[in-house]
């Protein structure tokens, strides 16, 4: 089992950053690709970003190429996410969530699940 805590959300204005940490516990986090997705009120949840195992991979949606980087430091199971000139389009809750495998986009593929922090950007 592995437990997923996100971390950095808040109010902040346009053009401004906010670097989001998702600590691991629980088990190994050897193997695990990770993703980033967030949800608007009255929306679906979208995928954001994602980056493999050995961060040899990263994938983006194309709304935030550009702004956002995601990486992670395996030594202390932690994947972050760098968010620049953020846009009031960005406000949602932020989900961090790890996958054994390959990175993918589909939320489905993904078998834990962090609770989500809110990030709000204020035009």
């Amino acid at each position: 089992q592995v437990q997923l805590v996100e971390s950095g959300g808040g109010l902040v204005q346009a053009g401004g950053s906010l670097r989001l940490s998702c600590a691991a516990s629980g088990r190994t986090f050897t193997g695990y690709a990770m993703g980033w997705f967030r949800q608007a009120p009255g929306k679906e949840r979208e995928f954001v970003a994602a980056i493999s195992w050995s961060s040899g991979n990263t994938y983006y949606v194309d709304s935030v190429k550009g702004r956002f980087t995601i990486s992670r430091d395996n030594a202390k199971n932690t994947v972050y996410l760098q968010m620049n000139s953020l846009k009031p389009e960005d406000t949602a809750v932020y989900y961090c969530a790890a996958r054994r495998g390959l990175i993918s986009r589909w939320s489905n593929d993904y078998d834990y699940w962090g609770q989500g922090t809110q990030v709000t950007v204020s035009s």
